[in-house]
């Protein structure tokens, strides 16, 4: 028999590993939807949205959380299951194409030419466990490209919170989603005003 076969279960046992339980990773979808979606607007303006950069911290998946000291916490058995500022790109795209404001909404190497183009970096997009409060930040700006000077037509940065309540992770789920929600409305209500 095998010494290191008889030894690695005593070792085990003796430094509390076998007793503890198994941790499963979950991840969770981060998935926006626009309540009620209208159709393209026929002869619209073609609008292109970049790739969302971000923000410092955010390239990671787990699940982040502002403590009382101000330090930023990412859990590692809690995660998104794509990269949020990929995920928000994602959901920002779906929710632009299906508010009817534009005749098209394109992804990054297109070959149908743009006449605006939206940039952004996702700036928060955490929880605040001692507070009950979600934060989601979002930076827009928005160019005009088929002029013969691209101008800057929008740019702003777009901020809301949205309360949670018991502290589990579904719940910080759910309020962050639903801050980002509240983020991407007002961003339609800018370009609307726009025209």
């Amino acid at each position: 028999m095998n010494r290191r076969a008889v030894l690695l279960p005593l070792l085990l046992a003796g430094c509390g590993l076998s007793e503890r339980p198994y941790a499963e990773r979950r991840q969770w979808p981060l998935m926006l939807a626009r309540p009620g979606a209208m159709p393209a607007r026929p002869g619209g303006k073609v609008l292109e949205v970049r790739s969302l950069r971000a923000g410092p911290g955010l390239e990671a998946r787990g699940l982040q959380s502002l403590a009382a000291d101000g330090s930023i916490a990412t859990e590692f058995y809690e995660e998104w299951s794509v990269p949020p500022a990929q995920a928000v790109e994602e959901a920002l795209r779906g929710w632009l194409g299906a508010s009817g404001l534009y005749g098209a909404v394109l992804t990054p190497g297109s070959r149908v030419a743009a006449d605006w183009v939206i940039e952004g970096d996702l700036g928060a997009l955490w929880t605040e466990p001692g507070a009950n409060l979600a934060h989601a930040a979002l930076g827009i700006t928005l160019v005009a490209v088929q002029a013969t000077e691209p101008r800057v037509v929008l740019q702003r940065r777009y901020r809301e919170t949205a309360a949670f309540a018991p502290a589990t992770p579904a719940a910080a789920v759910q309020a962050m989603v639903a801050a980002l929600t509240l983020v991407l409305a007002r961003l339609e209500s800018d370009l609307r005003r726009l025209g």
